[in-house]
């Protein structure tokens, strides 16, 4: 018998990407044999850049004069609201699918599938590498199924044969290539032959959520982080304008960023066996999957009338329906069948927790919105544009790159007037 917070595995998971999976020799893998058709040849270009932590509010608060600058000449939306869970890879892959967490599959950075019995983990390669974690059809999937040649130099599940798909470029993540050199691979792939060249490319910075976490989304350091990003925004535009392209770019972000109470963790208020029940934590939700189906109820009920201040306990079929994370939502069976989640700004850990956190509902607490800015010859100019869901971002991108889409996702095109020309 064990206190069920000493089974809350990963509990202290705070750095969005930070830990990731084992880093790699960073080593482009190329798709052989692919080529564009000679009408995608003819498409719009399109960078998407995501800067992890990005909070919606950090380019006026920590001076991101160049960023600014662009969301003055295209187009910036007040806020990019994540979804539910406001956590890093739900969300890199809700922008790339246009589906709700729950609908794609990724829960959290940390999940557990019950009919497998096994566990999905950023630093487990495995898992992060198996496309049955995944669901939904990523952009750069559509596009390849289409004949259009795509780069990932990072992106949650890029390295996932999804549908047996992977980007024609891409490279195993890793903190350990310099921004000059990320910038001049892309540069190289823009100089490509027309046949082989990749109309959408994804781009990805960790450091401002680095810096978020460490120190708090008010300190020093996450200023450098984001004038760092604003400077390599900037190197990067300037570089990829020598290619005499017409390329467009959409930079975005996961989630927000806040200060988290550190004296007052959360733990799970009972005692109880591992074995009859399996704990999943992201910090800000928690998930109890119990094994007896007929003790779910009477589970409930110990954590309910045990539960401390500063939290929510529900059934999965009580989830309320703006988290979208209800038993009717839970295509893939990864929510837990009680779910607990978290007030801002408290933490669900069992050890000492980093003084920046996200997680949380972004409705609720404005500071999990992130940013949205739009540049580039489709892009409109001198335009903002109120705050919108991130499932959105999809229906834009096929759009501007020309891609039919037929399947069924939770995004529309209400954006699609408001930001392309």
């Amino acid at each position: 018998m064990k206190r069920l917070v000493l089974s809350l595995l990963w509990a202290s998971f705070t750095l969005g990407a930070s830990t990731l999976y084992a880093q790699h020799d960073n080593e482009q893998i190329v798709v052989p044999n692919r080529k564009n058709d000679e009408e995608q040849q003819k498409k719009p270009y399109l960078i998407l850049i995501s800067a992890d932590g990005f909070r919606h509010d950090y380019i006026e608060k920590h001076q991101a004069k160049y960023l600014g600058s662009l969301g003055k000449k295209g187009v910036r939306a007040k806020a990019l609201i994540p979804s539910f869970p406001s956590v890093t890879f739900p969300n890199h892959y809700t922008i790339v699918t246009g589906l709700y967490p729950a609908h794609h599959g990724l829960v959290g950075n940390y999940m557990y599938d019950p009919k497998i019995e096994e566990r999905y983990s950023l630093n487990n390669p495995k898992a992060v590498l198996d496309p049955a974690w995944y669901g939904g059809t990523p952009i750069w999937s559509l596009a390849e199924q289409q004949k259009m040649l795509t780069a990932c130099y990072y992106w949650p599940g890029s390295e996932a044969a999804i549908q047996g798909v992977l980007p024609s470029y891409y490279f195993p993540y890793s903190e350990k290539i310099s921004i000059d050199k990320r910038i001049e691979e892309v540069v190289k792939w823009l100089r490509m032959p027309e046949e082989t060249r990749p109309h959408l490319i994804t781009f990805y910075f960790p450091e401002v959520d680095h810096a978020g976490h460490t120190y708090g989304p008010d300190a020093v350091e996450t200023k450098q982080a984001v004038q760092f990003i604003d400077e390599s925004v900037k190197k990067l535009v300037e570089a990829v304008a020598k290619s005499d392209l017409d390329v467009n770019y959409m930079f975005v972000a996961d989630h927000g960023m806040t200060n988290i109470d550190q004296k007052e963790l959360l733990t799970l208020p009972i005692t109880i066996n591992p074995e009859e029940i399996t704990v999943v934590s992201s910090g800000v939700y928690v998930s109890l999957f119990v094994k007896d189906a007929q003790q779910v109820e009477s589970v409930y009920s110990a954590v309910k009338a045990a539960k401390g201040p500063h939290y929510q306990v529900f059934l999965k079929n009580e989830v309320p329906e703006k988290y979208h994370f209800s038993t009717k939502d839970d295509y893939f069976g990864r929510i837990g069948d009680i779910v607990l989640i978290a007030d801002s700004p408290y933490y669900f850990s069992n050890k000492k927790a980093s003084p920046g956190a996200h997680g949380y509902d972004p409705y609720q607490y404005p500071d999990m919105k992130a940013t949205f800015i739009a540049w580039g010859p489709q892009i409109k100019q001198k335009t903002k544009v109120d705050a919108f869901e991130n499932i959105h971002i999809y229906p834009l991108m096929t759009e501007l790159l020309g891609l039919e889409n037929t399947h069924k996702i939770d995004g529309d095109d209400r954006m699609v007037k408001s930001v392309l020309k």
